[in-house]
């Protein structure tokens, strides 16, 4: 191939490359073309509006409130089974019979032809019972009624119409299964301990949407500081394509020159684009964890970070960081709960063992009156009562379903314990972790920084060598690229350092403290 075929091959190759830069340029332009997007809102966004607009509008931590606030109810539902309850019952009966033979008080000594039998009734009957902590039953029941027979009919009767009122106290008290405040009150302590539970959920749920909400805004960070980092890479690129044109027009260099750098700085706008496009993605993110509403979703917003990251070194205790984690993580105090859950379950199993043992006792006292008023005052009088009293004894041969729940019991209150014991290990290995993690990336930070500077110097260098001869320009390139992997590598440590320390915040459960919160 010789000289002209070269220059001539060349030549087509940096028309194709400017024509692909020219496309890629009026792309580009067509994509920032106000007429063809939506309009854009700019927002400033901190962290900590970030992490307060996350708790009053995240769909999981409202999910998870409203399931808390459930668990609530739960103790309601299971104190109600004490309340008294109120029945009232009220009759009317009337019953016309033939009779065959004389009634005393109905009819006459004798019957010479089919008599009729009339008796009409009136019947009220006010119930109140209730259940009692200690496993007994109350029930207070009084009955005025009134009734006559053969209306108008008085011989054989004091009273006719007659009024009765009968006033009647019952209590039925279990002295074995079921007796005692304790075992009675046992879904009672297991809706509340399931409450406490819940409630740590939601605080752990809390913590996590927190955290995911930090990690996910310093990548909204690291996105636009990796922008500048591209920005910055494309225009070093396109001042190099500058000189290097210049220099070919004055015929000091070849366009082989030319073409590298033009071929650089079409891949720098890539890098570019890309680095757009995840800024766009990143905000989408941490909006999406925000939940501004669907309408509010649709629109074109973006999010300014007003933060900055970390980069100084916090001193970290491990052994004071196990302790603050082990003292606040809510996974223990679930653990906790579920033991005692446990334990109660497994008391009130063991009693469900025992016979059933009932003492019933009743009491009462009856009226008799020619009118409501009347029957009432000899009803209170005393002068007619009856009392009685007695004990109630079952118990099921074997015993089978009983003795197999209190096992099933025994088992899960080992289990929750040894749940226990797993949480706190698997604690003190994730806050290990956690600080490791936070005491590399800043290990990373320095290490970065230093390769950094040295990018930054070997390039100085490599530009002092091409203006006078001694370097090409796929050498500088190849700087300007290691620099610009520098400047990411170290940025990328800098934010991991500060998603470090979000990480432990999260392993010590001291993410609201952060934040100067607390959850009512």
């Amino acid at each position: 191939m010789d000289y002209r075929t070269t220059t001539s091959l060349w030549r087509g190759i940096l028309l194709a490359v400017g024509i692909g830069l020219l496309v890629d340029a009026d792309s580009v332009r067509a994509a920032e073309d106000p007429r063809t997007q939506p309009a854009e809102r700019r927002e400033a966004l901190s962290l900590a509006d970030a992490a307060l607009r996350a708790l009053k509008n995240n769909l999981d931590i409202s999910i998870s409130r409203q399931t808390k606030e459930s668990r609530l109810t739960d103790i309601v539902v299971e104190q109600a089974k004490f309340d008294p309850t109120l029945s009232v019952n009220g009759q009317y009966n009337r019953t016309v019979n033939p009779l065959n033979r004389p009634v005393f008080g109905g009819t006459g000594g004798t019957l010479n032809d089919i008599t009729t039998f009339d008796q009409r009734s009136h019947s009220v009957t006010v119930d109140a019972t209730t259940n009692l902590l200690t496993g007994g039953n109350v029930d207070l029941n009084y009955s005025p009624a009134r009734s006559n027979v053969n209306q108008n009919v008085a011989s054989g009767f004091l009273f006719n119409p007659a009024w009765t009122g009968g006033l009647a106290l019952t209590l039925t008290q279990p002295l074995l299964r079921n007796a005692g405040i304790d075992v009675n009150k046992t879904f009672i302590r297991i809706a509340q301990n399931n409450a406490t539970v819940e409630e740590h959920v939601f605080r752990d749920r809390v913590l996590t949407v927190l955290a995911t909400v930090e990690q996910t805004y310093w990548e909204v960070v690291f996105a636009n500081e990796n922008l500048k980092v591209a920005e910055a890479a494309l225009k070093a690129a396109q001042e190099l394509l500058a000189s290097n044109r210049a220099k070919a027009k004055a015929g000091v260099m070849s366009i082989v020159d030319v073409l590298q750098a033009e071929a650089a700085v079409a891949s720098r706008v890539e890098q570019v684009l890309v680095a757009e496009k995840a800024i766009r993605d990143q905000e989408d993110q941490l909006r999406r964890l925000l939940n501004p509403g669907e309408e509010e979703l649709r629109l074109d917003v973006r999010l300014t970070p007003t933060d900055q990251p970390l980069v100084a070194l916090e001193p970290i205790s491990l052994q004071e960081t196990i302790d603050i984690a082990i003292e606040q993580r809510p996974e223990i105090v679930q653990a906790k709960k579920n033991i005692e859950t446990s334990e109660i379950n497994t008391k009130f199993a063991k009693n469900q063992l025992l016979p059933t043992l009932s003492f019933q006792g009743t009491m009462g006292m009856a009226g008799l009156g020619q009118d409501y008023g009347d029957s009432v005052n000899k009803n209170l009088s005393g002068d007619y009562y009856n009392y009685g009293a007695g004990l109630v004894l079952s118990y099921p041969l074997g015993n089978r379903s009983a003795w197999s729940t209190y096992n099933r019991r025994q088992i899960e209150g080992k289990n929750a314990e040894a749940s226990l014991v797993s949480v706190r290990q698997q604690i003190i290995v994730g806050v290990r972790e956690a600080v490791r993690r936070v005491q590399t990336d800043f290990k990373r930070i320095e290490t970065t920084r230093s390769a950094r500077i040295m990018a930054e110097k070997q390039l100085q260098a490599e530009q002092e060598r091409l203006k006078v001869g001694l370097s090409t320009t796929r050498f500088v390139l190849d700087f300007q690229r290691d620099l610009a992997t520098a400047q990411g590598n170290e940025l990328r440590a800098i934010v991991d350092y500060n998603k470090s320390l979000s990480n432990l915040a999260r392993h010590k459960a001291t993410t609201l403290d952060r934040y100067n919160l607390q959850l009512q």
